[in-house]
């Protein structure tokens, strides 16, 4: 098989590589994505962009055609239990039109991200492949070996970003420790039931007498539920059976128990996600970077993942862009993408603990105190402060369209990538 070579080697098409992918390719450098799976007809969980996320796809000029593919809006986030809502934060409040939070199905995205980079002629996009190791010159990593089906091959780049997940091979392979921090009491299966009704435009978190649940309008005609279960408790409720399992999820919504009794028919309709988080110990080397999960994971409550990692890949952009330039992609040079992004990354686990602890943990004084917590949060600017954060992240992220070359569709060889 014939070898690869590009200023930049992605390893992972999900929304922070293809993000990250289209960024450098409007600024003039080559990329080749790597990613193992063959299609984007899979189950994702991942499904809500926050505006913060909306208003850099926008600017990114994506954000018409991923709406265009089918999405729901949902302007409220509500907890509440059996008699009363506790908490009802208006995402209208927000500045307009990035006022609502987008419902979408991850493949849309994918699709659409992707759709944009197909253009490029410095793109090569290889699905259906996997990394087995890295090219290392004199401890500095300048590119990667790839299998697929047909055999094996090598792409050689200045850079390889590690954009593989949580549980990222390239991290691995890179020798970079994972500290993993099981800080949260939960874990969460996830499952859909047909809507019984049009879009709520609403995400809810209900507490009830079993443990509490999160519902919201999935794309085209369904609630996506997840509900929650104590820390590493999966396997004593499976061994229960699926009868068990159904009754309890429908106690937990019951609004929703007549659909879960008819669509959750066995186990396997159920995912569970391993709820924890965990930070590499570094997120780059000489010649390598890590972003999104890869570098840092967090849980699924305030739906900050897909943010997270479209502000990673707004955040690092720069980085590479004047690393190629200067012909320096030492750790030293990369260092300036992980010093601007690590205080966003703590403020968000931190809020993240506090937010578990206050609208999922249990005991008498946490549900004494999570009625006044939530009017304060509900009625004060303290609320609004709060939302503004989870809702936008860090509000001085900005794509950098001033890197962008316009002889970069096609890519213009004749010069030096991002010179």
């Amino acid at each position: 098989m014939e070898d690869t070579t590009s200023d930049v080697c992605v390893v992972g098409g999900g929304p922070a590589g293809l993000t990250l992918a289209l960024l450098l390719l409007r600024s003039g450098a080559t990329v080749t994505v790597v990613e193992r799976a063959r299609s984007f007809e899979r189950e994702y969980r991942g499904e809500i962009l926050q505006p913060g996320g909306l208003a850099l796809l926008d600017r990114l000029g994506v954000l018409p055609g991923l709406r265009e593919r089918g999405a729901h809006e949902l302007r409220h986030f509500r907890l509440g239990d059996s008699r009363r809502v506790l908490m009802d934060i208006d995402y209208k409040k927000l500045p307009a039109p990035h006022d609502h939070l987008l419902s979408v199905p991850q493949r849309h995205l994918l699709e659409e991200l992707l759709d944009a980079c197909r253009p490029y002629d410095g793109f090569t996009y290889l699905d259906g492949t996997r990394v087995s190791g890295l090219v290392e010159d004199g401890g500095a990593v300048r590119g990667a070996f790839l299998r697929d089906s047909r055999g094996e091959r090598t792409v050689r780049a200045r850079v390889v970003v590690g954009a593989d997940g949580r549980y990222s091979k390239t991290r691995m392979l890179a020798g970079i420790e994972n500290d993993r921090h099981d800080v949260f009491d939960l874990d969460v299966l996830w499952f859909k039931i047909p809507a019984p009704a049009g879009p709520t435009g609403v995400v809810r978190i209900h507490r009830s007498a079993a443990t509490p649940a999160l519902a919201y309008d999935s794309w085209p005609d369904r609630i996506q539920i997840g509900w929650t279960l104590p820390h590493k408790g999966y396997q004593e409720i499976a061994a229960r059976g699926i009868e068990y399992v159904r009754a309890e999820a429908a106690r937990a919504l019951p609004e929703y128990a007549d659909a879960i009794h008819e669509h959750i028919r066995a186990l396997t309709d159920l995912t569970l996600l391993d709820v924890f988080a965990a930070r590499a110990r570094t997120w780059v080397r000489d010649g390598l970077v890590l972003i999104g999960d890869s570098a840092h994971t967090h849980s699924p409550l305030g739906a900050q993942g897909i943010n997270l990692a479209i502000q990673d890949a707004a955040v690092l952009h720069p980085v590479l862009v004047r690393a190629l330039r200067d012909g320096d992609t030492g750790a030293g040079s990369l260092a300036a993408y992980e010093q601007a992004r690590s205080p966003d990354i703590d403020a968000v686990m931190k809020l993240q603990v506090m937010q578990s602890k206050g609208m999922f943990g249990g005991g008498r004084i946490a549900g004494a105190l999570r009625p006044r917590v939530a009017r304060l949060i509900s009625r004060t600017p303290i609320g609004d402060r709060i939302t503004r954060r989870i809702a936008l992240g860090n509000p001085s992220i900005r794509i950098r369209d001033d890197l962008f070359r316009p002889t970069s569709r096609p890519a213009d060889r004749s010069t030096a990538p991002c010179a």
